[in-house]
């Protein structure tokens, strides 16, 4: 199963008893107020998933088995698709049919194992890493922009959409009015990345409406702009950036630095705490110093 955009076309499945329940499942999304990236990504998935199932004779909802579900993992992983990607079908097709159960599409629910998710360790830059790349930074457009990004926590399309009417550069204090799944929370900034915005400000046209980051007059940046933004400032400090990496690095330094994870949690905007969890890893320096602190053999004997 190939790869491809949400935007792509809407395919136009052989079977009506699909289209039904599948329209009516984007309905229930849309009621639900999801974003309609999140409306169209269910609904390119969905259709690909139920193609498929055409395609091996499943011609209803009815004749979905948990057989056909494994058998369609089960080519994802032999074509050497991430373990996310296929935990990601795995978790559409999950939510499909808990829905046409409720909805008495399907007399019985349909069970699967969901499959296992590999525990990466995820990236993040050291101090010594922030350092180098603030040093690298060209102008106060980079300078503001990186300052922000590791002292908040916000997430790419957060800071994308933030207007100067969003932030309070006297205090720090930042609303994000359109958070993952429409929720809106405060985070904060520190004196230096308050400082660096402040300068920032005598290059760009200013105004409540205003985005705070322009990659042009009074142009707001798009995704890809913005992602190869990034890469160049990376590639000038000699380091792999991304966006989300910056996030992670946030989450990560606040940790360490004495912040607990239910204050980090409300800052990151996370649902849930496990989530806050998986987020930030260990460092491998982190656990070596633990042990010669608390190691109990040394301890014990000195």
């Amino acid at each position: 199963m190939e790869n491809q955009n949400p935007k792509t076309k809407k395919r136009t499945l052989a079977s009506k008893k699909f289209e039904i329940p599948l329209d009516d499942f984007i309905l229930s999304r849309q009621a639900m107020m999801c974003t309609p990236r999140t409306v169209a990504w269910y609904e390119f998935n969905l259709n690909k998933i139920l193609t498929w199932f055409e395609g091996q004779g499943v011609d209803s909802p009815q004749a979905i088995t948990s057989r056909h579900v494994r058998m369609l993992l089960g080519e994802m992983i032999s074509k050497g698709y991430s373990d996310g990607y296929v935990h990601a079908y795995a978790r559409v097709m999950r939510t499909f049919i808990r829905f046409m159960h409720k909805e008495k599409y399907i007399d019985e629910l349909v069970t699967f194992d969901m499959p296992k998710l590999a525990q990466k360790q995820l990236r993040f830059y050291t101090k010594q890493e922030v350092g180098q790349i603030i040093q690298t930074c060209k102008d106060k457009r980079d300078r503001a922009f990186i300052l922000l990004m590791i002292d908040s926590g916000l997430r790419l399309s957060e800071v994308i959409a933030l207007n100067w009417g969003d932030v309070d550069v006297s205090s720090g204090i930042i609303k994000v009015v359109s958070g993952k799944g429409r929720k809106a929370r405060i985070v904060l900034i520190g004196f230096n990345a308050r400082r660096a915005l402040l300068r920032y400000q005598g290059e760009v046209v200013l105004g409540d409406e205003q985005p705070v980051f322009q990659s042009g007059p009074v142009k707001r940046f798009t995704i890809s702009g913005m992602r190869s933004w990034v890469l160049r400032i990376g590639k000038r400090a000699g380091i792999k950036l991304s966006p989300h990496a910056l996030r992670r690095t946030f989450a990560t330094l606040a940790l360490k630095a004495g912040m607990n994870v239910f204050q980090l949690q409300g800052l990151l905007g996370h649902s849930s705490l496990e989530m806050t969890r998986r987020y930030v890893a260990m460092l491998d320096e982190d656990l070596v110093d633990a042990h010669k602190k608390h190691g109990p053999i040394d301890n014990l004997l000195g």
